[in-house]
């Protein structure tokens, strides 16, 4: 599945570099896999959370997404049996202490390759961020973790994309050469020496979205030691969950995909190719996270049903609803982009009533025109992934 290099890469720097005292003090959360995210997007906002989640989460690192699952369905109060697979010992060490400080249950750690991911499933959820595209034959990924999922199952994935990361492929290519045959610890001393002599006009120098070689050693030699490592454009992506028998369910900060800002009405081009036009128009995504599922199998967000639950996420409904009465708009700043919603009064109303049990039918109760109110807190809101729905605290 993976080079000897690989391997002996994670082994002395196990990725993402953490800490698991660090757990006392702070939860790593971020996208995919947020249980209110994944039950958007995946099952229609109306996943039965009263039945166990059977995850598996694939090449698992050091463990973020282990984690953050096992900590928020804890303090949801709902069941789970996540199973940790990787292939890299120094790292399950780490994740399997993160989740002793946190004292998490549920979980089973295997060392392994995800291409036996079916042999211990099928699971609900997978899990596979940052591994797909360090494996030698992607593909086989895709068609492995496919063949693992249940059928009414869903897949959070993160890949690397190839704008947003100028000058890493140009400055891997050189260390390889470079170094070749070279013992990791050998290889990053090195390569920080010559990484200081590189002129300032050199693409990754200019590069200021990408900082992982500024946070550690694990983070320079994931960067810019990685002797596997290729991109995927968002149609590169789609083509491979569609050879896989998936298709793409929705992305965590869709209207970053929407070209229309840039450039208007967009006509009837098909989505896949407004998604591909975005992402080169844009030129910073530095990855692709998405959600996947079976084609065919699944359902769309629950976007103004009435009996839809919906959470707000990094925001407090407060603070933004006094935003909102003040200055009649939704103000958002993301990947180096800013956007604003312009929104009536009855706004901020509602977004004092979302927390996460009122179902829409509650918010709008007395509310005039409310679906028309809704739909533009929607459209800000859920296309700037700040608020979803999911029915895991009822």
């Amino acid at each position: 599945m993976c080079s000897a290099d690989v391997r002996a890469q994670y082994e002395a720097y196990p990725y993402p570099e953490r800490k698991p005292t660090d757990e006392r003090k702070r939860l790593v959360t971020g996208s995919p896999s947020l249980p209110v995210e994944m039950d958007h997007w995946l099952w229609g906002g109306a996943r039965d959370w009263s039945q166990p989640l059977r995850v598996l989460v694939a090449g698992g690192g050091t463990g973020d997404a282990l984690i953050q699952l096992a900590q928020l369905l804890t303090d949801a109060g709902r069941p789970y049996d996540i199973t940790y697979l990787d292939l890299s010992q120094a790292s399950r060490q780490i994740a399997e202490k993160r989740a002793k400080v946190r004292k998490l249950d549920g979980i089973t750690f295997v060392t392994g390759s995800l291409l036996d991911a079916a042999s211990y499933g099928p699971f609900d959820y997978i899990d596979c961020c940052g591994v797909l595209h360090h494996l030698p034959d992607p593909q086989a990924g895709f068609d492995a973790l496919a063949a693992a999922l249940a059928p009414n199952g869903g897949m959070g994935i993160m890949v690397y994309a190839p704008h947003g990361r100028s000058g890493v492929y140009a400055l891997q290519n050189a260390f390889g050469r470079l170094f070749e045959g070279l013992e990791p610890r050998q290889r990053l001393k090195r390569a920080k020496a010559v990484y200081k002599a590189l002129p300032d006009a050199h693409p990754f120098k200019r590069n200021v979205r990408v900082v992982d070689h500024e946070q550690g050693d694990a983070g320079f030699y994931d960067l810019l030691l990685h002797s596997q490592d290729r991109p995927f454009s968002i149609t590169e992506l789609s083509n491979a969950l569609e050879r896989a028998g998936l298709e793409l369910a929705g992305t965590p900060e869709p209207m970053l995909y929407d070209p229309t800002p840039l450039v208007g009405d967009c006509g009837a081009m098909p989505m896949l190719e407004r998604m591909q036009l975005a992402e080169d128009l844009r030129g910073t995504f530095k990855t692709h996270v998405v959600y996947a599922r079976h084609a065919g199998g699944g359902l769309a967000p629950p976007m103004g049903a009435p009996d839809a639950v919906p959470h707000l996420r990094g925001v407090d409904a407060e603070m933004l609803a006094a935003h909102v009465a003040k200055m009649g708009n939704i103000a958002i700043d993301t990947a180096g982009s800013a956007f604003s919603f312009d929104v009536t009064p009855d706004a901020a109303t509602v977004l004092r009533r979302v927390d996460g049990r009122a179902c829409l039918a509650e918010i709008g109760a007395g509310v005039e025109a409310f679906d028309d109110v809704w739909a533009q807190v929607e459209a800000a809101l859920c296309g700037a992934g700040m608020m979803h729905y999911s029915r895991i605290l009822l």
